[in-house]
């Protein structure tokens, strides 16, 4: 008795990083957004072959440094101006002292900012992830060696088994296989 398993997608394999290029121009062209391609270096242009526009990562990071910012100068300013305003030295508590906070200022800026990024990332990527369904394809583990892999999942709009794989075939593709989930 043969166990229902779901399906995640296709995928093929290309010979070269500039024939997934092509391929990915025209999986783009033809209308597909549910798809990605993996390789084992970053190739330059991928993500414009891929329609792939700007990335949301830069205003989470601009709101987490101006947290930052706006916390140090808090944590800074309440304290030496309105809380405890004292003359050492004959020196002034006034705004004239503010570029002695600045180093802070700016090292909480970068922290915040940091962590921002890393949690947003973790968010955006899905992490962490413990399993993909593309690490059932037993092609996959060359990937990280000299594998160029492009996978459509099956929850695309314009996903048709037949359809795909005749497509995939058309532009190149090699060994082009069903993924399971």
């Amino acid at each position: 008795m043969a166990e229902y398993r779901k399906v995640y997608g296709l995928g093929a394999e290309f010979d070269s990083a500039a024939s997934l290029m092509t391929a990915a121009e025209k999986i783009r062209d033809a209308g597909f957004t549910k798809w990605d391609v993996h390789t084992p270096f970053p190739v330059h242009g991928m993500d414009k072959a891929m329609g792939l526009g700007k990335s949301w990562l830069s205003a989470p990071v601009f709101i987490g440094g101006s947290t930052g910012l706006l916390t140090a100068v808090l944590l800074t300013c309440i304290p030496s101006f309105g809380l405890y305003p004292l003359i050492v030295h004959g020196k002034p508590y006034d705004w004239r002292t503010l570029p002695a906070f600045f180093p802070i200022m700016f090292e909480l800026t970068v922290l915040f900012s940091a962590f921002t990024t890393v949690f947003s990332l973790m968010i955006m990527n899905q992490l962490p992830k413990w399993y993909h369904p593309v690490f059932n394809w037993e092609r996959f583990s060359r990937v990280s060696d000299d594998g160029f892999f492009l996978v459509i999942e099956a929850r695309d709009p314009k996903f048709s088994e037949t359809k795909t794989r005749t497509l995939l075939e058309e532009i190149g593709g090699q060994h082009v296989t069903l993924i399971h989930d």
